[in-house]
């Protein structure tokens, strides 16, 4: 099992930046593919940013220019380094990850964080 944890939510005014971090432990073999999802209240979960084994990365229309997803293989963390924070960014940030399995027909396995709160204020 692996499991997901994130930090650096919190409240920031509208313009500020936060940096989220979620690091993976227990039974990580080699991440895949590192993805930062997003759920603001009465809405659906939608997908913010994510990151190949590679580094390419992909990004929201709503966040392109203002949010950048790096990873560290070495210690098996992926961050989401967010700036000029509006309003409209409030949310619960959800880390999840994939990787393939150590069966002997490995399959790809995804996992999630608990979720971090971020509210901007106006």
């Amino acid at each position: 099992q692996v499991h997901l944890v994130e930090s650096g939510g919190g409240l920031v005014q509208a313009g500020g930046s936060l940096r989220l971090s979620c690091a993976a432990s227990g039974r990580v073999f080699s991440i895949n593919g590192w993805y930062w999802y997003r759920q603001a209240p009465g809405k659906q979960r939608e997908l913010v940013a994510d990151i190949t084994r590679n580094g390419l990365t992909n990004y929201a229309a709503s966040v392109k220019g203002r949010f950048t997803i790096s990873r560290d293989d070495a210690k098996n963390t992926v961050y989401l380094q967010m700036n000029s924070l509006k309003p409209e960014d409030t949310a619960v940030y959800y880390c999840n990850a994939d990787q393939f399995d150590d069966s002997d027909d490995p399959i790809l396995v995804d996992y999630w964080g608990q979720g971090t709160q971020v509210t901007v204020s106006a």
